[in-house]
């Protein structure tokens, strides 16, 4: 007992520090596998589409993927009965093709359904091989029991919070887009801002939240366009300076839209509105900031902004090559752009022209 509760003492604040949904589970099949004294684990979730159940995590192998109607697994699901079998070969609904894919030999199985809240089985906690004792006893079911509980209500947060956070882009994308009736760019262009971001606050050191931000942020940059009149921003020909003026006022009005928010997401959409169109050495506008008097957010989304304009097709210009565009930037290091920040560009230079091809413009 001693030595259990050391275990999950151990457990508890790795876990506790832990956000990763994968890592808190590995955790968690760690935990169940030190303290039951077994040799593997592994936690399957159910695929509604492909009816079938696969591991999120398991002991010894990459993945497993069973028809949800099969195995000792496929039967907990199906009955949300706990299952504890001393001879899994001896048992009728074991499935030994698992054992000839991987070349593991199953000896015995302790299995329990995961529940959602409303109580319905979302998965299979399952324990293999007891190693100190023939069979798993009372107090290792009470143990697994408890210990899936916890594994149940993670894995439901983090599916709550993916269907949240989708709906959250989704919202971001849409709103980003309210200028398509008025802005020739395109949804595509958007999108891909916030991926070049993304590869450079992740590249930069952010942490894994900022990073997120950033991403979602940066497709707000031209929002204020929808304050520009359309005499201006769908003027054909050149602007003139009067016309130019005007136009610099969407990162203003943009500013405007999004300040005052509670959230930091929309925060840092506010920084990214004022300041894509900032300069490293002071010469943009709307207020001429130089150097880290511009947020790293606003940093970002102007050399991510500026690589997808010049990779463009536009109707006074052909998208510009790799090699241009290198030079460029290489030119404009210091002068246009975040020293630091453009050297991270240009060396994942390859993984953002595969992001242009890939949510390339439709003709």
């Amino acid at each position: 007992m001693e030595r259990k509760l050391k275990i999950l003492l151990d457990y508890s604040s790795k876990i506790a520090n832990e956000k990763d949904l994968r890592n808190v589970l590995l955790f968690l099949t760690d935990l169940a596998k030190e303290i039951m004294e077994a040799d593997r684990c592994s936690i399957f979730l159910y695929d509604d589409q492909k009816k079938t159940l696969w591991t999120i995590v398991a002991h010894g192998v990459d993945r497993i993927e069973i028809d949800a109607d099969k195995g000792i697994a496929g039967y907990v699901f199906r009955t949300g009965e706990i299952l504890n079998i001393p001879d899994a070969y001896k048992d009728p609904r074991f499935d030994r093709d698992i054992d000839k894919r991987t070349g593991y030999r199953t000896r015995t199985i302790l299995a329990v359904p995961l529940f959602d809240r409303k109580q319905n089985i979302i998965g299979v906690f399952q324990v293999i091989n007891k190693l100190t004792n023939s069979v798993f006893t009372e107090e290792d079911i009470e143990l697994l029991r408890h210990i899936s509980l916890y594994a149940s209500s993670t894995i439901e947060n983090a599916i709550l919070y993916e269907k949240l956070k989708k709906a959250h882009e989704d919202v971001i994308y849409r709103l980003s887009h309210a200028t398509k009736f008025k802005d020739p760019e395109t949804q595509n262009h958007i999108i891909r801002v916030g991926l070049y971001c993304e590869i450079l606050a992740r590249e930069a050191g952010l942490d894994e939240e900022d990073v997120e931000l950033v991403k979602l942020a940066a497709p707000m940059h031209d929002i204020g366009k929808v304050g520009i009149p359309d005499r201006v921003l769908l003027k054909p020909g050149k602007l003139n300076d009067e016309e130019w003026e005007i136009m610099k006022k969407h990162t203003i009005y943009g500013y405007e839209i999004l300040k005052g928010g509670d959230s930091r997401l929309l925060q840092i959409a506010a920084d990214i509105a004022i300041e894509h169109h900032e300069r490293w050495d002071g010469t943009g506008y709307p207020f001429g900031k130089k150097g880290e008097e511009i947020s790293i957010y606003g940093r970002m989304t102007s050399i991510s902004d500026v690589f997808d304009a010049l990779t463009s097709d536009r109707p006074y210009k052909k998208a510009w090559d790799m090699d241009r565009t290198v030079r460029f930037f290489k030119e404009q290091k210091g002068k246009h752009f975040d020293p630091f920040l453009t050297d991270i560009f240009l060396k994942n230079i390859d993984q953002m022209f595969s992001i242009k091809r890939e949510l390339r413009d439709e003709d």
